[in-house]
């Protein structure tokens, strides 16, 4: 195959040439020995992305890409940040898409869980937290009425609106006890997301996780997991430390992620990313890998795929959404390359080029050779020719 030019940061061409020997189509159940979830991405319908009547989702598309996660064994974390949930997509069209793909799971036998949240109220507003509960409480029933497991998601809404830790211990106590099963928690880090600065009711971290717990440690029948999105590893290990036994650690890190799901001796962890979105075929080969009790396996399939995942989570890191719509449509699962909002335009040239290099380089594209003329094209759009 002929190489491709790609530009670089610092203004320079450099020649790729494309890999030769991707990996192997995979089909598989889930592991066993950890719970993988994959936060999937949405395909936009290209001709109504940016309409002024609000976003619009290619269902069959979008399905049919979370199909393919669940035949190699991940789960589906649904209506998540990398579904581009509070960044384009509102909620109700999440709430349809909750419905669609909780009905696709029962019938694939696919593992799910979705997100419930308060997006549905006026970002630019001040929100009771009466009217912050009835939002989060208006999502959690529509995700249980589907037959998913809620994810109660980080509220901008709430960060706003609490006077300190203990209004989350009385939105997220009420929300627990009349939750109809366990729920995932989660804390999404402000490099993610930089209006939930002092979530929990402190902007010390470790203070911040001591309000976390004391809301499961007050009802821990009710909390499946944690999901920590922080991209501090040793504080996530503390934390999953301190966690009441059966209550898992999704860990949400895409930076650290091989080390912080193999474990630190005391315990292991599990892991729900946006990251697994791009390399769910790695993902679910080193899942297997832990299966056979192979950590060594495990570290040698995941370890080279930090180098893309950092890259693809780099500042501004809420932008890696793009990388990963950008890698979905290079490895020919959607037919273009357009996000809800045109945030295909949220990254540099470059970044994009880098980012195919690595997943390349990693064996991530079925067809190399269509993931190669994808990349010339768009390259050719931006002025860079073969």
């Amino acid at each position: 195959m002929n190489a491709v030019r790609l530009p670089s940061a610092d203004g320079g061409i450099r020649l790729h040439r494309p890999n030769a020997a991707p990996l192997e189509p995979l089909a598989c159940g889930p592991a066993h020995s950890r719970v993988f979830y994959a936060a999937a991405h949405v395909v936009a319908d290209p001709l109504a992305a940016s309409a002024e009547s609000g976003p619009v989702v290619d269902w069959d598309a979008t399905l049919a890409f979370r199909r393919r996660l669940w035949s190699q064994g991940l789960g589906v974390a649904e209506a998540m940040d990398t579904a581009q949930r509070g960044a384009g997509l509102d909620w109700p069209v999440a709430a349809e898409l909750i419905r669609r793909s909780a009905a696709e799971a029962r019938a694939v036998g696919g593992r799910i869980l979705c997100g419930a949240g308060t997006d549905q109220l006026s970002p630019d507003g001040a929100h009771s937290l009466a009217a912050i509960t009835a939002a989060y409480e208006e999502q959690l029933a529509h995700v249980e009425a589907c037959g998913a497991q809620p994810v109660l998601m980080a509220s901008r809404a709430l960060a706003r609106a609490a006077r300190g830790p203990e209004d989350y211990l009385e939105v997220y106590g009420g929300l627990l006890r009349q939750s109809a099963g366990p729920v995932v928690l989660h804390w999404l880090g402000p490099l993610f997301d930089h209006r939930l600065v002092g979530y929990w009711g402190h902007e010390d971290v470790d203070q911040a996780a001591d309000v976390l717990l004391k809301i499961i440690a007050e009802c821990p029948e009710k909390v499946d997991g944690i999901k920590v999105s922080l991209l501090d590893a040793d504080r996530e290990v503390a934390i999953r430390r301190r966690l009441p036994e059966g209550v898992r650690c999704y860990t949400g890190d895409d930076h650290h992620y091989p080390e912080l799901i193999a474990g630190d001796g005391v315990r292991t962890g599990d892991a729900l990313l946006g990251v697994f979105d791009p390399l769910a075929p790695i993902a679910a080969r080193a899942a297997l890998a832990l299966d056979r009790g192979d950590p060594e396996g495990f570290r040698r399939l995941l370890d080279p795929t930090v180098a893309l995942a950092r890259h693809l989570f780099a500042p501004p890191t809420h932008h890696y959404k793009t990388g990963v719509v950008l890698l979905a449509w290079l490895a020919g699962y959607q037919d273009h390359f357009t996000m809800v909002g045109g945030l295909q335009s949220a990254r540099s040239l470059p970044h994009l080029a880098t980012a195919y290099e690595r997943a390349d380089l990693l064996g991530l594209f079925p067809e190399p050779e269509l993931a190669a003329a994808r990349m010339r094209q768009l390259l050719a759009v931006h002025g860079v020719t073969s």
